[in-house]
């Protein structure tokens, strides 16, 4: 690791004439190096560093790194308008970047969330003016669609993680405004949020209005969201900047780290992928119950500077082009591209007491005869979110205890004879109707130990109107990566709500998050299986051949490692 020099602050001017507060990292010497640049909205101390090393650890490396505060927060000028002004002072602060004193000329940006989010945009913005494009790009845990990958899922408004965000944000936008009866307010409302709200009509968040993106969000106007998602404003953008993309399983954005992959793969130059077995935020070896390894305690520092080295540098990179980690197995593992998978088919059956008990429902490999499960959804006491990427707190959990809910719908296979590697997205399709014109969906798939525990694996949201048309609803679960052991069963629970992490469905077929308490009703889902409903779990299994040739890359890339 090399000596630094003094941290020093610059007031970089935008073409509008509004100037950006950033600081400049730069390792001692004469040499001249590689810039690395973060652009963030909570303060440029901050860093990233609630996952990532200090931007002096990566100066020691041998970089020159600058951290800005975004336009309006921080110590910069103008005001805050969520990746609105990303597109300009992103482009430009890549430009200024590249002829700053330490430099080579070679530019490259890295963080995390919103960090990650605003590097799509500087490219976008580069590419329109005509200016420095990025040379590389280290993008974690970041939206490609911003109102699909972050503030809805599956057309369900993401309640709870919607308001704190608005909250956190409209403290600061109302301090920097001289407003502090206003962001006293939102402060002492925020462990409120942070327990549930009851309604997404926040009274907290209507009195500081004027503070916060909140409303638009709630709008839900596509005009906006063209506007502010990289996937909108890349669109017909050549996408050829080598870029490692970095992901969590239980990162609320998960798939659009999966979706930017995909896109800048088909962009022809360097791409890499990483997805730890983390929430959005911490990433460390225990998630929830689960002690997911030592592997999982060192972060993602080392990988974005061997990345960075290999991409600026000409350095070989010991990394395996796409690494997965699997908690159970405790290990990362490592693949030349993404893994393919074959569909295992599990079908939906039942006595007709799924939701009555956990144990009458099943999941064969045949249909069965038909039958029907009622599932009665009360809005006084809806089924709560649980762990993943939206429960409080997140990550793996033990849910076997809501399993026992009588309003949650619950489907176990017979124990595994052999391991089952699942990789990718699985797909549930049930043949479900209500008696109201709208309901919502939520599909767990957890692994049922044999001493009890079902720890959850996976999950998927779906807000559903009636159509009558008699077709299925498909509810796409998140990707996955995790070997299910022998002896241990397979098991789909089916809720009708998922609060706080969605407003509840009040059945009226108003969009939930517009509706009063009072407006809500109880609403009863009929799902059908077996003989003319083949209502079935699709999933992704991996082939044992395939499993095979991973294991030697996981002994290659844990000599690398160790």
């Amino acid at each position: 690791m090399q000596a630094l020099r003094p941290v020093e602050t610059l007031r970089m001017r935008m073409a509008d004439g509004v100037h950006l507060a950033a600081d400049v990292y730069r390792p001692v010497g004469p040499e001249r190096y590689p810039v690395l640049v973060m652009r963030l909205p909570y303060g440029r101390k901050v860093a990233s560093t609630v996952v990532l090393a200090h931007p002096a650890w990566y100066a020691a490396q041998g970089y020159v790194v600058l951290v800005q505060d975004v336009r309006g927060r921080g110590d910069s000028e103008g005001v805050f308008r969520i990746l609105e002004d990303d597109v300009a002072d992103g482009a430009q602060t890549l430009s200024l970047a590249a002829d700053l004193a330490g430099g080579n000329g070679m530019v490259a940006s890295y963080g995390f969330s919103y960090h990650g989010m605003n590097q799509f945009l500087a490219l976008a913005g580069a590419r329109k003016s005509g200016g420095k494009l990025a040379d590389a790009m280290a993008i974690a845990m970041a939206a490609f669609d911003v109102r699909n990958h972050w503030a809805f899922e599956g057309d369900g408004f993401r309640l709870q993680s919607n308001q704190m965000w608005a909250c956190q944000m409209a403290v600061e936008n109302a301090r920097l405004a001289g407003d502090l009866d206003a962001a006293h307010m939102l402060h002492a409302a925020l462990p409120s949020l942070h327990s549930g709200a009851v309604s997404a009509r926040s009274d907290v968040l209507e009195q500081a209005a004027r503070y916060t993106h909140y409303h638009d969000w709630l709008t839900d106007d596509p005009s906006y969201w063209r506007a502010r998602s990289p996937q909108s404003l890349l669109e017909g953008v050549t996408l050829d900047v080598p870029v490692l993309h970095v992901g969590g399983w239980n990162d609320i954005m998960l798939e659009g780290t999966f979706a930017a992959f995909e896109a800048f793969s088909a962009g022809g130059s360097l791409q890499r992928l990483s997805i730890g077995p983390w929430s959005h935020i911490p990433w460390g070896r225990q998630v929830g119950p689960v002690d997911a390894g030592a592997g999982a305690a060192d972060g993602i520092d080392r990988e974005i500077v061997a990345f960075f080295d290999e991409a600026l540098k000409g350095r070989d990179n010991p990394y395996p082009k796409v690494r997965l980690y699997d908690v159970v197995k405790k290990t990362w593992t490592g693949f030349e591209s993404l893994p393919t998978a074959e569909t295992l088919v599990l079908h939906l059956a039942s006595g007709g007491r799924a939701a009555a008990t956990s144990i009458d429902g099943t999941l064969t490999e045949k249909p069965a005869l038909a039958s029907a499960d009622y599932l009665v959804h009360d809005p006084w006491r809806p089924a709560p979110s649980v762990g993943l990427h939206l429960g409080t707190p997140p990550d793996f959990a033990d849910r076997a205890a809501i399993d026992d809910r009588a309003d949650v719908l619950v489907y176990t296979s017979d124990p595994l004879d052999r391991p089952l590697l699942l990789t990718g997205a699985a797909k549930v399709n049930l043949f479900v109707t209500a008696d109201r014109p709208s309901f919502d969906v939520d599909c767990t798939l957890s692994a049922l130990a044999p001493d009890g525990p079902a720890i959850s694996v996976t999950s998927g949201h779906k807000t559903v109107k009636m159509h009558g048309d008699g077709s299925a609803v498909l509810v796409t679960l998140r990707p996955m990566h995790v070997t299910v052991p022998a002896g241990y069963c397979l098991r789909l629970s089916i809720q009708a709500a998922s609060f706080p992490a969605f407003p509840v469905n009040p059945g009226t077929g108003a969009r939930p998050q517009d509706s009063a308490v009072t407006d809500r009703l109880v609403t009863t889902l009929v799902l059908r299986s077996g003989d003319g409903y083949h209502s079935t779990l699709r999933l992704p299994v991996m082939r044992q051949a395939d499993a095979k040739d991973r294991q030697s890359h996981t002994v290659e890339e844990n000599r690398h490692e160790h």
